[in-house]
């Protein structure tokens, strides 16, 4: 079978890179080892999609804090608002919601797939299921791909084929075996937007707590702020896990002693605090310690301030003394957990790690090392905050390694 482009992974690049070659005029394969395509996109989102961020193409340089300077000509070509124009008009509704975050209406992933699908259909990619082994090239460049079903000959070949995070969805980390065995560099992959393990069992015994509204702070080993946010975080079996700890987690580097520092009650300084603190006292001055702060705190989470502050939850809200309140005061506007380690790449959002971006021309994601090879998503050594970020990488660098490799064909 000879075509102009192939594309090897049926994620959210791999689609629309396709998608974009065949509208460019060239004949497109699109190959994927899964029997379906979109996997991974059906549970983003927790199963809604979050399928961009309503911002301009500045704003997600911003909130790529690996290599987003690469992708300043990607999101020009291709910023949120063509995306937005996209899904609604290839009949998938959009709505914005908190952080700017966009979402289809009907708050289902498959809403998204079933457009994009659509767009595959209409735009003739031949879609067929089966892994590449390998990409075959010569001194000339990209000459085909081979599969266990035989050879697809084609001078184009696009590799979208994600990270190492969620291998249950595919993204087992094939495609970076492909690209190195051609020459190309691999930033060691690791999980970015990953929950985080912690020392000690406070966090055990919060387990299934969810937080809202509080502020967090990511501390290096010297004690230095490198990343601030507000919002939602959650304590687990193993650690914390939630928005702000899994964007935090993009920040730590290599090393021990990095901490997370969260204020449980940012909206107050530390005086208004210790008011509200001596009222709860004074209403409940017969209540024990553990039955006086339930106004104050989520009801699992007592117990380990007291015994931060070496107070027994038996003592009597009466004769908590003033030290003991600055003590409370202290723990609740500094609550310092102790970072062991990021969970498995498994159980990551996305990958940091990759195809090295300074082996890729920026403008038309193409191999600087191999004529006719496109990078697209995930597979690249960029990656961003949650907030629909992520997502809108895949659709700017799959626009435009569609675009270059179907223009070339076309």
């Amino acid at each position: 079978m000879n075509i102009d482009v192939c594309v090897i992974g049926g994620g959210a690049a791999g689609m629309f890179a396709a998608l974009t070659a065949a509208r460019s005029g060239s004949s497109v394969l699109l190959l994927e080892k899964n029997g379906r395509l979109g996997k991974k996109l059906l549970i983003t989102g927790k199963g809604r999609c979050n399928v961009t961020n309503d911002c301009d193409a500045e704003q997600v340089l911003q909130n790529t804090p690996r290599n987003g300077k690469f992708l300043f000509s990607a999101l020009a070509a291709f910023p949120p608002s063509r995306t937005i124009s996209f899904f609604e008009d290839a009949g998938c509704p959009l709505k914005t919601e908190r952080g700017s975050r966009v979402f289809p209406q009907s708050d289902r992933s498959q809403t998204v797939l079933d457009a994009l699908e659509r767009q595959l259909r209409e735009t003739g990619v031949t879609v067929r299921s089966g892994r590449v082994t390998n990409i075959l090239a010569d001194d000339t460049g990209v000459i085909g791909v081979e599969t266990a079903e035989g050879r697809f000959l084609c001078s184009k070949v696009i590799l979208a084929t994600g990270g190492a995070s969620y291998p249950a969805t595919g993204s087992t980390g094939e495609g970076y075996r492909l690209a190195q065995t051609l020459g190309h560099t691999i930033i060691q992959p690791q999980g970015s937007l990953v929950p985080l393990e912690t020392a000690g069992d406070d966090c055990q015994n919060m387990q299934g707590l969810a937080l809202r509204n509080v502020a967090v702070k990511l501390l290096n080993p010297k004690g230095k702020a490198v990343y601030k946010d507000f919002g939602e975080m959650l304590f687990t079996h193993f650690g914390v896990s939630g928005p702000t700890i899994l964007s935090a987690s993009a920040h730590i580097g290599k090393g021990d002693g990095w901490k997370i520092a969260i204020d449980l009650k940012p909206a107050l300084d530390e005086g208004k605090l210790d008011e509200r603190i001596l009222r709860d006292l004074d209403q409940y001055q017969n209540r024990s310690m553990e039955n006086a702060l339930i106004d104050l705190l989520p009801r699992s989470m007592i117990p380990v301030i007291l015994r931060r502050i070496g107070v027994d939850g038996t003592t009597q809200a009466n004769s908590f003394t003033k030290q003991n309140r600055r003590a409370l005061v202290e723990q609740l506007k500094n609550f310092v957990i102790e970072i062991t380690g990021k969970r498995p790449v498994a159980e990551a959002i996305i990958t940091s790690g990759g195809v090295k971006v300074s082996e890729i021309d920026p403008k038309t994601m193409e191999s600087k090392i191999v004529p006719g090879l496109y990078f697209a998503g995930e597979v690249i050594d960029c990656d961003a905050y949650t907030g629909g970020f992520n997502l809108q990488i895949a659709w700017s660098t799959g626009y435009v390694a569609g675009r270059a490799a179907g223009q070339a064909e076309a």
